[in-house]
């Protein structure tokens, strides 16, 4: 029996326990697990920020705003119902003077009788239903509107997202790349070095081709380190757009291969606005504008609704006795309004609708046309940048079978040690000019996808 009790105090013992670190682990507010891990792909880096972003989360909180003011606006259909009460107490009762009826014919004095007893309260029940308000009307007609362009700026700032986190994210990847690729060129220049040190102590060569040889590779490994500090810069970059914590410590992770993949796209699809979601926002607020004038043509229509009155009073000279007795007083009726004459105000805020519906007119002729030369100038980019990248990897293979060939010269002494630093440095420059290019073509790609609407986040 003894050791029951022993275990139950143990099993009580580390329930409290488990118990007192659930409640710290809450109130410190601490998460089990991290969503986002230090390894991070595009894909991972995107939902994060669709998700996380500051501007994308607060598009979706005017979203539910949008709705809720829809909510407000259409509040008006529904019965509106108030309750009015008032309690009164008479220090000094108000009296009328009356002629004294008992004296005649001078009926003097007079008599002064009390208007009240000195207790008093009264009760309002009062319920309103619209029948018809144009105001409530054309909120009922544009709430689906509303709605919609609440979502569309929703989406317009997950496009936006997701653009610029992609950019961001490349940009990331190939200084990567970039950092590998002059990595490589350090190795080759120390061994290089250590090639002209050691034929310089063998009396073959000078002191210049190793001093040669030094000078670039402190340039290089200069030029390695102001790249590692630039990469630096773009993972803040990269975090502030997918809306991670400075501290937050990232590395991208890409397959290499998959470069030629995505730089691939088809440049025969034809330009089509409606597919831009500028252009569908617009929509939307043309069919909102050209509502106001339908409702400002249509406001000398009356306003009806229904009421009902209900109003209990309550008098007595003793407090104690006041509710016991009522007197009531309840109708119901129809209230009809008719506007008549505004001062022009409703002629001048129609007129003031319609220019403002013209004014979007010219709004979208010019959409079209921006959107058109978004169109054609990202097509332009982007062609342009593949040529320039076929290009440049051609230049690549045909610097690195140089810089073989001039190097197996030089060691049999067919060359001179100052073309072995030209080729080497004509080598790096090749490298990273295709990594220049291939990042200008997807970074092209993706202004034209925007362009053409293509990108639809989820």
């Amino acid at each position: 029996m003894q050791i029951k009790v022993v275990g139950i105090k143990n099993c009580r013992k580390g329930l409290v326990i488990l118990l007192f670190l659930a409640s710290s682990n809450f109130l410190n507010g601490q998460p089990v697990g991290d969503p986002l891990p230090s390894k991070v792909s595009l894909s991972q880096c995107l939902s994060y920020a669709l998700a996380n972003q500051a501007q994308v989360r607060q598009a979706i909180v005017d979203e539910e705003i949008a709705r809720k003011d829809i909510g407000i606006a259409l509040s008006g259909w529904y019965p509106q119902l108030e309750i009015d009460g008032s309690l009164q107490h008479y220090l000094q009762i108000p009296a009328t003077n009356y002629p004294n009826l008992g004296n005649p014919p001078q009926y003097t004095p007079w008599v002064a009788i009390p208007s009240t007893i000195n207790n008093s309260s009264t009760g309002l029940f009062y319920a309103s239903q619209t029948i018809y308000n144009s105001t409530l009307y054309f909120a009922a007609r544009n709430s689906k509107e509303y709605r919609n362009q609440a979502s569309q700026n929703t989406v317009n700032s997950k496009i936006n997202t997701y653009v610029d986190v992609n950019k961001a994210f490349f940009d990331v990847l190939l200084t990567e790349e970039q950092l590998n690729v002059l990595d490589e060129d350090i190795l080759r220049l120390e061994r290089s070095y250590k090639d002209a040190y050691s034929l310089y102590q063998s009396g073959v060569t000078d002191k210049i081709d190793y001093q040669r040889t030094q000078i670039a590779l402190s340039n290089i490994r200069a030029q390695r380190k102001s790249t590692d500090e630039g990469l630096k810069a773009k993972y803040a970059v990269l975090k502030q757009l997918m809306g991670v914590v400075p501290e937050k410590q990232l590395t991208v992770s890409y397959d290499s291969t998959g470069f030629e993949n995505e730089i691939l796209f088809d440049t025969t699809r034809n330009l089509d606005y409606n597919n831009r979601i500028e252009y569908q926002l617009f929509q939307t607020r043309m069919r909102l504008q050209n509502s106001q004038v339908g409702y400002y043509n249509w406001s000398f229509l009356p306003t009806l609704s229904a009421f009902y009155e209900n109003s209990p009073s309550f008098q007595s000279s003793q407090f104690s006795d006041l509710y016991n007795k009522a007197s009531r007083t309840s109708f119901l009726g129809l209230k009809f309004t008719l506007p008549l004459f505004q001062g022009m105000n409703r002629i001048e805020n129609l007129k003031k609708a319609k220019l403002q519906y013209q004014r979007l007119q010219f709004g979208m002729d010019y959409l079209k046309s921006v959107i058109s030369t978004e169109y054609s100038q990202a097509l332009a980019l982007y062609t342009g940048n593949l040529n320039e990248l076929k290009i440049a990897k051609e230049n690549v293979s045909i610097a690195k079978n140089i810089f073989n060939t001039v190097k197996l010269q030089y060691t049999k002494g067919i060359k001179a040690y100052l073309e072995v630093i030209v080729s080497e440095t004509d080598l790096r420059s090749a490298e990273l000019n295709y990594l220049n290019t291939l990042f200008k073509v997807l970074t092209s790609k993706m202004d034209l996808e925007k362009a053409l609407g293509m990108i639809k986040p989820e």
